[in-house]
């Protein structure tokens, strides 16, 4: 393999910084994908009624169009949500520091569960966008699991899986339903509240990269192979809780409230 040409100063999580580049299209793809999986028939059902005709009922072919439009004059609200904005010299997230009037990745994830909550009250509803309500959830829900940029995902694919995005989608989803992470699925899919613990993933994510981002290495300096080794395993499992976390999400939002946990704080309109 040749040396891994990325630098240390994109090496932190994009999480933190509102500039730099995103999980990849790939990545959101594969969360996307991986979470289509995992519907139940009536979250899948909604699903397929929420997307336009032209994807065939594909999640995924929308799932980076977030970021395709956020640059838009009608959009260009969007951008803040994208990430979180940390001070530089912290490793915590405070949402009433961090997330102010709910404009970062957290808040989005609470703002746009909030609205897909009321999908079952049927079409009279005309206060939301259903339909980007679910494309915007899906893919912040990528973004807020997102400890790196996506070299280490590009890296991977050219390594390891001939530059095929499925063939890397099957290794990590082996790796949840039968592999090295089978028994985490549990703590995973553990949410007490929905509109909650979009907070605990963003957590997960600052504490991540800063344990990993610059660990053992030097500002300025060219990551090693040992450097993309190491930390592609911690990429591949937060594409993975990503993808899980977001099923779990839907299968709440648009489950049959009777067979669903309905997690607390959380209640479908009335």
């Amino acid at each position: 393999m040749q040396p891994f040409g990325l630098f240390l100063f994109i090496a932190l999580a994009v999480i933190l910084v509102p500039g730099a580049v995103s999980w990849s299209k790939e990545g959101h793809m594969i969360t996307c994908r991986i979470a289509q999986n995992l519907l139940k028939p009536e979250a899948a059902h909604a699903v397929a009624q929420l997307l336009p005709e032209t994807v065939n009922g594909d999640l995924s072919a929308l799932c980076v169009w977030p970021d395709q439009i956020r640059h838009w004059y009608r959009y260009r609200w969007t951008s803040p949500l994208h990430f979180i904005d940390t001070p530089d010299d912290s490793c915590t997230f405070d949402h009433s520091r961090d997330c102010v009037k709910d404009r970062c990745v957290a808040g989005a994830i609470q703002n746009f569960t909030s609205q897909l909550s009321h999908y079952k009250e049927g079409s009279t509803d005309r206060r939301y966008n259903l339909t980007e309500a679910l494309l915007f959830l899906s893919h912040f829900m990528g973004d807020i699991h997102q400890v790196w940029d996506r070299e280490i995902i590009l890296q991977a694919l050219k390594d390891y899986y001939d530059k095929d995005v499925d063939l890397l989608q099957q290794a990590i989803e082996g790796n949840f339903t039968d592999g090295l992470w089978h028994d985490d699925l549990l703590s995973w899919r553990d949410c007490d509240d929905l509109l909650e613990c979009p907070d605990k993933y963003a957590v997960e994510s600052i504490t991540i990269a800063c344990k990993w981002g610059y660990k053992g290495v030097k500002e300025g300096q060219t990551l090693s192979d040992e450097y993309f080794e190491s930390r592609m395993p911690i990429v591949m499992k937060r594409i993975a809780q990503g993808g899980v976390r977001l099923a779990m999400y839907l299968n709440t939002l648009f489950g049959d409230p009777d067979n669903e946990q309905v997690a607390a704080g959380f209640a479908y309109p009335t």
